[in-house]
């Protein structure tokens, strides 16, 4: 072990030096990017019907390439699909991750070429226990295993050269076999997609495991936490697994849920660190454990631009790079990546809140929001608010999501919010205005609907029965893996489907 940590320590104290680097210089390391990989591509179709060969700037990229969405470059995805090579990135491509589509029938299949797997998601992975081991170098991590949560679906063949499934999969799918000696579960058990059966085996081949650290989407980690207390009749996490001392999680944003691991890790020694990693591509770190913000990775093969929301909706919209962005600006996320995808509108929004070194927070999805009346209200917003409405009335909430109630001839218009608690506001009411009045304060649109309630009356509070929103959820063949739980919509589609869920529910009366 001693021999293997000082090859760790070699290998990390030179990456570290890296990220310093791109730290200190990160327009050059940015430009110098989007160089490299229109070279690599400059032969593929994609790269010959845009004349990369001859783009020498930013300018001309952006001149000529448009702002692309999955529906878009979907034509180019199919054709992948059935083998096609060198279209959009040079070689062949044999793994899609399988992600959420548009609608709840539709899915995206993304694909992740090897030098993705290689220079961006598995260097991701490495970067975090740099990052993780520099912070904290007396850490006892690489004594034990980590425990990872796979993806929902596993790898599937298309046909006998390519391949789909959750991006956790895939990844599980690729990593050398010397890793299954550091994880637990094996890769057999975490690949099992139906996510009741994985919980079931997970706790009987890794309760007597030496966890270290756990890595994945906080909300289905706290599912399989109730289930382990429940077989083991334990009071924490920690009577199972005694040197637990990290927790690497993404996916979601970690705020809403801190205080049911907390109760179930009830240590100040337990360490917390997110990752922003997606289908497409693996994007920031939180380097600094004393700030929830993350440092925006710009070596991995991935030319970031920012797209003002302003611009979203535009005929021609204008994007951003690094050069000329803003701190507390909400920008829709734009990327080209090592995998060929190009200039591709992932559907994140994210705010800068420093520039040297470049860090940001993820304020929400360019689909989750509620603009029903002019609000333009972010998942930020409502995290944000929520969270003070939850310190205020000791309230622990586990999962909620929220949309409007629109107006008619008889009333004005209203959001109407479906929380699940863990433990119930010492006064509901209290609750509601907690909630109201941190949104006015935190969104000047949606304080000047509420004026008087001219536009917006007071929210629609409905308390949902425990375990609504995972029914809900496996309802829809959606539990495990990186499935999230929708937080705001422009529209009734996820309550309406909810309340059909539980038709009991009702908004709680709040005059």
């Amino acid at each position: 072990m001693s021999l293997l940590n000082s090859l760790i320590n070699w290998v990390n104290t030179k990456r570290i030096y890296q990220i310093d680097l791109f730290r200190r210089y990160p327009i050059d390391v940015q430009q110098e990017t989007l160089m490299d990989l229109l070279k690599k591509a400059r032969y593929t179709t994609f790269g010959r019907e845009y004349d990369f060969a001859s783009m020498q700037t930013i300018k001309q990229f952006q001149d000529r390439v448009p702002i692309q969405t999955y529906e878009q470059i979907k034509p180019y995805v199919d054709r992948l699909l059935k083998g096609e090579r060198d279209l959009m990135w040079p070689g062949e491509i044999k793994w899609f991750a399988k992600s959420s589509g548009t609608t709840d029938s539709k899915s995206k299949f993304i694909p992740v070429s090897k030098d993705a797997l290689e220079e961006c998601h598995f260097r991701g992975l490495r970067d975090v226990l740099a990052l993780y081991l520099r912070n904290n170098p007396s850490s006892q991590i690489l004594k034990g295993k980590t425990l990872t949560l796979g993806g929902s679906h596993s790898v599937n063949q298309f046909n006998n050269d390519s391949f789909y499934g959750d991006l956790s999969a895939i990844l599980i799918e690729n990593t050398p076999f010397w890793t299954d000696f550091q994880r637990t579960p094996k890769a057999e058990i975490a690949l099992i997609e139906e996510f009741e059966e994985k919980m079931e085996k997970i706790i009987e081949n890794s309760l007597n495991e030496n966890v270290t650290s756990i890595a994945g989407v906080p909300s289905w980690y706290l599912v399989l936490f109730k289930r382990i207390l429940e077989v083991t009749g334990r009071n924490s996490i920690l009577e199972v697994w005694p040197n637990l001392e990290a927790f690497i999680h993404g996916g979601v944003k970690f705020d809403p849920y801190r205080e049911q691991f907390q109760q179930m890790l009830p240590t100040s020694a337990m360490k917390y660190m997110e990752a922003y990693n997606a289908s497409e591509g693996f994007f920031a770190i939180q380097d600094d454990p004393l700030s929830s913000e993350m440092l925006l990775m710009l070596d991995y093969g991935i030319f970031f631009e920012f797209l003002p929301m302003s611009e979203l909706h535009k005929e021609d919209p204008k994007a951003l790079t690094l050069a000329d962005v803003e701190i507390g600006v909400n920008y829709a996320l734009v990327i080209s990546t090592n995998g060929g995808l190009w200039r591709y509108l992932i559907g994140d929004t994210i705010e800068f809140t420093s520039l040297n070194p470049c860090k940001i927070k993820i304020t929400g999805r360019t689909k989750h929001f509620i603009n029903a009346f002019g609000e333009e209200l972010i998942v930020d917003n409502a995290e944000r608010a929520l969270s003070l409405a939850c310190e205020r009335t000791g309230a622990v909430l586990h999962e909620y999501t929220a949309g409007p109630v629109f107006m008619d001839e008889n009333s004005r218009g209203a959001h109407q919010w479906i929380i699940e608690f863990e433990q119930m506001p010492d006064d509901v009411e209290h609750f509601v205005s907690i909630l109201d009045d941190a949104l006015k304060t935190l969104n000047s649109d949606y304080e000047a609907k509420r004026h008087k309630n001219l536009t917006l009356r007071r929210p629609e509070l409905i308390v949902a029965e425990k375990g609504l929103f995972y029914k809900w959820m496996k309802k829809r063949n959606k539990v495990g893996g990186q499935n999230k739980i929708p937080r705001l919509a422009n529209d009734r589609k996820y309550l309406d489907s909810l309340l059909q869920t539980n038709e009991s529910l009702k908004p709680v009366a709040i005059n």
